[in-house]
């Protein structure tokens, strides 16, 4: 089926808004010995929540946060390596477990503002695409990777990395992962969000791109 995709905007961004909301402020609060935090207004929170994670150190503080966020992915011995490694490298472009990428930024973020920088700084990328097709398709995150991915030069990590899983008809499973949240905002408009490690202005060849999927990748036929 045709398609016509164009490249309206893309901004970095140091936080995605939403992904962090006020009952996880106050259940790290917790873990962090704070004590009661009923008195603590919304507005609050992020900031005793900082000040409460810089009395310890940073190892220890990644830690608990890890742990928080992702004790049902990662176990004891990996959260303690990836509490040390986080301080030198930039575990949410590096770790290899891809779909683990978006909760590792949103961590390192967090961790990055309350240290005042002793974490090294991630960047994300806010995209706004128009995507549109000659038929009916609901455009799910496979489709608008596919598309996406026709605008980059061949230099981009994702062509570098996965060119061989673009181009096949099979379901792209690394989808999901890099492409972090998709949200419409109207007749053929859409918001993602990725990875300044993705997708970074540089990648772009093109702001404008017409091509063809076939029903395959459409239905994103399974392997």
């Amino acid at each position: 089926m045709k398609f016509t995709i164009k490249l309206e905007n893309i901004k970095s961004v140091e936080s995605i808004a939403g992904y962090w909301n006020n009952d996880d402020y106050r259940n790290l609060l917790e873990l962090f010995d704070f004590g009661d935090t009923s008195a603590l207004s919304d507005a609050e929170l992020f900031e005793m929540l900082s000040l409460a994670i810089s009395d310890f150190e940073p190892p220890q503080a990644a830690e608990i946060v890890l742990a928080y966020k992702l004790s049902d992915h990662l176990n004891t011995g990996q959260i303690e390596n990836l509490a040390h490694e986080m301080l030198l490298d930039k575990i949410a472009e590096e770790y290899p477990e891809i779909p683990l990428h978006y909760p590792l930024y949103n961590i390192n973020q967090l961790l990055y503002k309350a240290y005042n920088g002793k974490f090294p700084k991630t960047i994300a990328s806010i995209i706004d695409i128009e995507l549109s097709f000659e038929g009916e398709v609901t455009v799910d995150k496979d489709i608008m990777l596919r598309t996406l991915s026709d605008m980059l030069t061949e230099r981009s990590l994702l062509k570098r990395l996965f060119s061989d899983k673009l181009d096949s008809e099979k379901e792209l499973k690394i989808a999901d992962g890099i492409i972090w949240e998709l949200h419409k905002k109207g007749e053929n408009k859409y918001q993602l969000v990725s990875s300044d490690y993705w997708f970074n202005r540089d990648d772009f060849e093109t702001m404008e791109f017409s091509g063809v999927l076939s029903e395959e990748e459409i239905e994103h036929e399974g392997e």
